[in-house]
């Protein structure tokens, strides 16, 4: 079987199954498994695919056609600059939590730092470690702690960051919804894209979708239960003037931004991904002054918009 031939039966196959963009599925298998990449089919279609090539191409186009999720698949996904190892028991990083990463890396950017004193970042429910990785690369000067619960989720983490040695992001055990208390406090900023779907929903959603593990994606009842721990556990540890940043699901973020205020965050906004989806919100502790009585604290709001590219869930 030529290359185009074996594009060809990748394609049929995944047509069959069902698969909302099977032509790319197919290129994307093409070159994981026979190392033809996007483009080069018109140079290379007439050449011999390797055997053992079709064989596993054609075995993970019938997986992907079930519903195996196409990245999983891969082994691997790309996320703003990087490239990230991805797999079962992990979430796949999405194009929309880019968005997070921009937010966040830009008031951090705005930030003053001292000399060598890093700025701290935790990133909480961190899977992949696409957001702190991410972060770490737009944010130079940042130091980021990622949390994560799941063993398996945690095993991606540690090998992401150790394909990115020169990114200062250090992996940690712990649970977002019960260990608060052993982190310090002085922090510039806390982000995060916790499980934001109701449990209720998390029987609807596309067949891909539910192959990814299910405590990343379930957020309680009504999809707010980490925004709460957020707000309650996490947001008092931010240091005068750091900021909380968080994904949200579709029209979550009015309520996000209320457990910010109750929290004590001012300046709340949020950025809106290309679907025009409010998919980030952000809130900042105020700075404290020094008044003619002791110290005060005052708020100092900001504005946010959009910035950069990403997509809708």
């Amino acid at each position: 079987m030529t290359n185009r031939e074996l594009y060809r039966a990748l394609r049929s196959c995944l047509e069959q199954g069902g698969a909302d963009a099977p032509a790319f599925d197919a290129a994307c298998l093409l070159e994981r498994f026979a190392g033809v990449r996007r483009g080069e089919l018109p140079l290379k279609g007439t050449q011999p695919a390797p055997p053992e090539a079709e064989r596993e191409a054609l075995r993970a186009a019938r997986r992907r056609a079930a519903g195996e999720p196409l990245q999983y698949l891969l082994g691997e996904w790309d996320f703003l600059n990087l490239t990230l190892e991805v797999g079962e028991g992990v979430l796949i990083p999405r194009a929309d939590t880019e968005l997070l990463c921009e937010e966040a890396a830009r008031r951090l950017n705005a930030m003053e730092g001292r000399p060598g004193d890093p700025r701290r970042v935790l990133d909480l429910c961190s899977g992949s470690g696409c957001v702190a990785l991410g972060l770490a690369s737009l944010a130079p000067g940042v130091s980021v702690t990622a949390v994560e619960w799941s063993d398996d989720a945690l095993a991606y983490l540690k090998r992401n960051c150790g394909r990115y040695p020169q990114l200062p992001v250090q992996p940690v055990k712990a649970d977002v919804l019960q260990d608060a208390g052993q982190f310090p406090g002085g922090l510039a900023a806390v982000v995060a894209n916790p499980p934001y779907i109701p449990a209720p929903d998390l029987a609807g959603l596309m067949r891909e979708v539910q192959r990814e593990p299910r405590m990343a994606l379930d957020g309680g009842e009504d999809g707010l239960l980490f925004y709460r721990a957020i707000a309650r556990d996490w947001a008092g540890k931010l240091a005068p003037g750091g900021f909380c940043a968080v994904e949200v699901g579709v029209g979550q973020a009015g309520q996000v931004a209320d457990l910010f205020r109750e929290a004590g965050l001012e300046g709340i906004g949020t950025a809106r991904d290309l679907g025009g989806v409010e998919r980030v919100v952000l809130g900042t502790r105020p700075m404290e002054k020094e008044s003619g009585v002791g110290r005060r604290v005052e708020s100092s709001p900001r504005k946010t918009g959009p910035s950069g590219p990403a997509q809708g869930r």
